[in-house]
């Protein structure tokens, strides 16, 4: 470290001497604020300001966090692109009211813009905000403010610090993420209001969109429809003459919460409960693959409830039919008929529950206060291509119209809201006419190509032909009424059927050097199609009847969902006795067959660790609350899991996965199916199963990922404890690192290891209540610094009697218990 010259050690010293007591909120002339000495603290105590340096990093910088708050939360730094080197910093307010961050040999690094103040203070304000104003203005005036930390918001929006734009100054707030968790300095993300056509809110990549709230409709933005549910929050958007601002307000002081954009470009509502110990991601974005830009291409709808996603509005077409098959629908739809205006023919077909599309080039009308009256503007108009209402609150008010093609249009399965769209008279009313015309011509054909087989004595063939037939009936019949029963529907399925002939030319005849694997369902093989795309082809053993309920369930409920974290189904075949779900296939096979395996164990570093545990924590997110359907997977586990050649985890086999009504939270079943060693306390014992049960899974599937060790498997002889049991009783003797898998090595983050691990430990606690959701499981996971509660005893702690060896087959045992069937399946 450089020697500090005479005169600068005494200015060093004198700021030390001379800065602001324990306490004080505000710097003066003569008080300025020295690197080591005591942090500025808000009269009421939220806030504070002083140097930090991030996680890591020697770097020290000027910053604002939460006071009151355990975790040290950083919300606004001021010098982000210039630290201080070495602890001799300081923060003073010049002459004239220009704050100034100096470094060694008073070197400036930071000021605010010029100002010309007579009597100048800055003040740390109660709600965040650093001002800087005369010394005897009034705080509680804004308009008395020469300059406020409001106006520069780093990654954080605090409770009423305004996002956008001021029109008649053109100043504009943004937020944007750090470079990364040591480094405040700017980063790749922002976050930020667009004024083109009707405003909106983007977030950005450098100069390119990645995620779209969409405009706000008076309730909400159209693209963030869980905003309805925000009742701790109040949420309000403003465009008038002089500014186009986002701002938000708490309305309960129980609760504190912040939205940042993070590193990695995630958008995160987080928020802290008096009693808690970390923050909870209530909210983050994107959300599902149709939270990307434009998914699915000009005039096309994406639909996470569909598979494919992306589909064509009625009136519409895919414009590259070839490219669609392969679900590919990135060059978007075209119109069937072009629409006729001078003849006044055109109509409106209705998008419910829609996200509305890029209103970047749209108009917006406020003299029209009906849907007719939006209507006939929009029909007058030869160009318009939709319409929508521009506020849906109370009776509704204003015109949404667009010109161009409709892009990055979306539908919600609750949310959204209502978007007409042009189309031609040929297409509004003959649609459904149309699919009529074409089911009857289908039928007639099939009938005559049926009786020619017959009149040439094709029996085989017709028996086969037979046989499929009734076996397809039989199927659709079985999905109505087991998805009537979940109270779904599954009338609009749409996954693709392969025929026999494909799947046995793929797989080698279903030979042995292509099998992968066997399990309760049946062999799994390998394949490959003409296009020379891997699939692996799971084939239902004709003697298993639980396979075939499986087989059922997996079909209904997969071919709705879309997640990186879920392995995606391709399609299946139905024909004659064979029943056969067709995937893309997971070069790397499953995650048991590296985490139980001494010999490839050490492929499995730390980092790949961690990855796979957060990973799996995502896909039972999205099945516990993004999908449109709620899901309960009921069999987690490590053989579940598949890898692919980057070693990202996908959940696999829904056959046992249930779905919940929106106003569930538990079941009672009389028949547990699941897997010894991961099934939750409630559940194996009194047939009572929640997102909870799955919560418990996955805290066993951290801790064997972990440990490399089973939790079926005694690890204290001489207290028959299994891996839970062990895990807790290490824990408990702060010895938890003795834990960790001898194949990691000796090189990884202990700190981050030991929060996996009590992470774990709060998933498997023995009361459902006491576990965290997945929500907060993912927020814990990401927080370098977060303060988790202490886990409770772990249901399943003390295994009395021997266990049975693990078997590389699948079998499956029945018991009771309480009155509950129990069905426990090993090794699949």
């Amino acid at each position: 470290m450089r020697r500090l010259s005479g005169a600068a050690f005494l200015l060093y010293l004198l700021i030390a001497l001379l800065g602001p007591s324990n306490g004080a909120d505000t710097l003066t002339l003569d008080h300025p604020l020295a690197d080591g000495g005591e942090p500025l603290i808000s009269e009421g105590g939220s806030f504070a300001l002083g140097f930090f340096s991030p996680n890591g990093s020697d770097s020290r910088y000027i910053g604002i966090w939460y006071k009151k708050i355990s975790v040290q939360t950083v919300v606004w730094v001021a010098n982000r692109q210039r630290p201080v080197t070495g602890s001799h910093g300081s923060l003073s307010v010049a002459a004239n009211g220009t704050l100034v961050i100096t470094g060694e040999n008073s070197t400036v690094v930071w000021s605010s813009p010029s100002l010309a103040l007579s009597d100048p203070v800055a003040q740390l304000l109660n709600d965040g905000n650093l001002v800087v104003r005369e010394a005897d203005g009034n705080p509680s005036d804004p308009n008395s403010f020469a300059w406020q930390s409001f106006d520069y918001p780093t990654d954080t929006l605090l409770p009423g610090m305004k996002l956008g734009w001021n029109l008649t100054t053109g100043f504009n707030r943004t937020l944007t993420s750090w470079a990364s968790a040591s480094d405040p300095s700017p980063g790749e993300y922002t976050f930020g209001i667009d004024l083109r056509g009707d405003p909106q809110i983007f977030e950005w990549s450098g100069t390119s969109q990645v995620w779209r709230a969409g405009p706000w409709n008076g309730l909400r933005f159209t693209g963030v429809p869980q905003m309805t549910s925000y009742n701790m929050l109040s949420l309000q958007f403003f465009v008038d003459a002089t500014q186009v601002i986002y701002v938000f307000y708490m309305i309960d002081p129980s609760f504190v919460s912040r939205l940042v954009v993070n590193q990695s470009g995630t958008l995160q509502r987080l928020v802290w409960v008096n009693d808690s110990k970390f923050w909870n991601a209530f909210w983050y974005a994107p959300m599902d693959p149709c939270d990307a830009i434009f998914p699915c291409g000009p005039n096309a709808v994406c639909d996470t409830s569909k598979s494919p996603l992306c589909g064509c509005p009625q009136g519409f077409q895919p414009k590259n039919p070839t490219n669609w098959g392969f679900r590919d629908g990135s060059d978007g739809c075209v119109r069937k008929t072009e629409v006729d205006c001078r003849n006044g023919t055109d109509g409106f077909v209705l998008v419910s529950g829609a996200k509305l599309p890029d209103t970047s080039s749209s108009t917006v009308e406020w003299v029209g206060t009906t849907l007719d009256q939006c209507k006939a503007k929009c029909l007058k108009n030869c160009s318009c291509t939709a319409y929508a209402r521009a506020n849906i609150s109370g009776s509704g008010s204003g015109c949404i119209l667009w010109s161009t093609n409709l892009t990055d249009l979306r539908v919600y399965g609750n949310g959204g809201q209502d978007l007409y769209v042009r189309v031609a008279a040929a297409d509004l009313d003959s649609e459904s006419s149309r699919h009529r015309i074409y089911l009857t011509v289908i039928t007639v054909i099939l009938a005559l190509f049926i009786l020619i087989m017959a009149l040439v004595g094709c029996r085989v063939w017709r028996r086969k032909k037979r046989s499929r037939r009734t076996g397809m009936s039989g199927m659709a019949t079985s999905f109505t009424e087991r998805h009537n029963d979940e109270g779904t529907e599954a009338k609009d399925l749409d996954l693709p059927l392969f025929d026999l002939g494909t799947v046995a030319d793929a797989t080698g005849n279903f030979s042995m050097e292509n099998k992968l694997g066997e399990g309760g369902f049946g062999p799994v093989y390998k394949g490959k199609l003409e296009d020379e795309q891997d699939i692996a082809v799971k084939r239902l053993s004709k003697t298993s009847v639980q396979g075939l309920d499986e087989f059922k369930n997996e079909v209904v409920l997969i071919a709705k969902l879309q997640h990186r974290n879920l392995v995606r189904l391709l399609g299946c075949c139905i024909e004659g006795e064979e029943r056969m779900l067709i995937y893309e296939y997971m070069p790397n096979g499953s995650l048991d067959s590296f985490v139980f395996d001494k010999a490839k164990g050490w492929l499995l570093n730390w980092p790949t660790r961690y990855s796979i545990i957060v990973g799996i924590a995502r896909g039972l997110l999205y099945l516990h609350q993004d999908s449109r359907l709620r899901i309960i997977h009921r069999d987690l586990k490590a053989s579940n899991i598949l890898l692919d050649m980057h070693m990202n985890p996908k959940i696999s086999d829904f056959g046992m996965a249930r779905i919940f009504g929106g106003d569930e939270t538990e079941v009672n079943t009389k028949r547990v199916v699941g897997t010894y060693g991961y099934m939750s306390p409630e559940y194996a014992m009194d047939g009572i199963f929640s997102v909870k049960s799955d919560v418990f899974s996955f805290g066993v599937l951290v801790l064997e990922i972990i440990s490399g060790k089973k939790n079926r498997g005694i690890y204290d002889s001489s207290r028959s404890l299994n891996l839970l049991g062990y895990t807790w009783s290490l824990w408990r003797e702060g010895k938890g690192l003795d834990l960790v898998d001898e194949a990691i090595g000796d090189s990884y983050p202990k700190a981050e290891v030991l929060r996996c691990m009590k992470v774990g430990l709060l998933c498997v606690q023995e009361r459902p209540e006491d576990r965290p959701t997945m929500s907060s499981v993912l927020f814990m996971l990401g927080s370098d610094s977060a303060l988790l509660p202490q886990p409770r005893q772990p249901g399943f702690v003390a295994m009395r009697g021997p266990l049975e060896p693990d078997s590389s087959t699948s079998k499956q045992d029945s018991l009771s218990i309480n009155n509950v069937s129990v069905t426990m399946f090993e090794g699949r």
